[in-house]
C-alpha cells in the first residue's frame, strides 16, 4: 500500500510527539506501508519547520535526510491547478506520481475532495483505523 503523508501530517508527527501523526510515522518506519513523498513536500516541511517553529538548519536536515531513508522520495513536475494553494496542487502530485491508495491529511481543502485520481483523501484518525491501530482520542 503506497501512502502520502501531507505535510501538516509531519509537522504533527516531529512537532507534537506520541500523537496520532508519530504513530502513523512509525507504522511507516516498521514497513506496514510504504510512504511516499517528494522534494515539494520535504521543501515544504523544511520551510515551515524554520519558519513556523524556529528549528535550527542542521535539526531540519537532520529530519529530512531520515525521512528520505524511510520514503521513496519522487519529483513531481508541477501541473496541476485544481486547489487555489499551490502547495495543495503539489501534494496531489505526489500522490499521482506515487500511485499512492491514500493521500493521509488534516487539510480542509484536500479533504474536501475525497478521492482524486485513484486515490482516497482521508483524516489521519481513518487511516490509523485501517491500520487497525485505535487513534488516541
Amino acid at each position: 500500500m503506497n501512502v502520502v503523508f501531507d505535510t501538516n501530517i509531519y509537522i504533527s508527527a516531529f512537532v507534537i510527539p506520541g500523537g496520532n501523526a508519530e504513530k502513523a510515522y512509525l507504522h511507516a518506519i516498521d514497513g506496514d506501508f510504504e510512504l511516499c513523498t517528494s522534494i515539494a513536500i520535504l521543501t515544504e516541511l523544511a520551510q515551515k519547520l524554520d519558519e513556523k517553529f524556529d528549528w535550527e538548519k542542521h535539526r531540519i536536515a537532520q529530519l529530512i535526510s531520515s525521512i528520505s531513508d524511510i520514503a521513496t522520495v519522487l519529483k513531481a513536475t508541477p501541473s496541476l491547478k485544481v486547489l487555489s494553494d499551490d502547495p495543495d496542487n503539489r501534494i496531489l502530485e505526489c500522490a499521482i506520481k506515487a500511485e499512492a491508495d491514500f493521500l493521509v491529511t488534516g487539510d480542509k481543502h484536500l479533504l474536501k475532495l475525497r478521492m482524486y485520481g485513484n486515490f482516497q483523501i482521508i483524516k489521519l484518525s481513518n487511516f490509523l483505523s485501517i491500520l487497525h491501530q485505535t487513534p488516541i482520542e
